[in-house]
């Protein structure tokens, strides 16, 4: 048991040197997953609009919305992820992105 212990915390130790890039790679497969059915709903509000119009919020959402989510949400992510102690951090990780895996695999 000490074992399995230790090499979650050595885990855990050594994953919290990387936590802003896992931070970005867990927001940037979620906007992936997520991202057609905002778009879809986004589309589905704003479709009786001018072309032009229409065009331009899809843009703004898509570059300035996603781009946003990306840059602010990734730091606040990884200030939450920061919190977990050295016998949580390994297991919580490997449970998002077991998570995140279950979804992209039903959709």
């Amino acid at each position: 048991m000490d074992l399995i212990l230790d090499l979650i915390a050595t885990l855990s130790r050594w994953t919290r040197g990387h936590l802003h890039d896992i931070s970005l790679a867990i927001m940037a497969t979620l906007l992936v997953l997520f991202g057609p059915g905002i778009n879809a709903w986004v589309q589905q509000r704003i479709g009786g609009l001018n072309f032009v119009f229409r065009t331009l919020l899809f843009v703004i959402l898509c570059a300035v919305g996603y781009g946003l989510a990306i840059i602010f949400l990734t730091p606040w992510l990884a200030k939450g992820l920061n919190y977990f102690n050295n016998y949580a951090l390994a297991p919580v990780l490997l449970l998002v992105f077991f998570l995140i895996g279950v979804i992209a695999d039903r959709n």
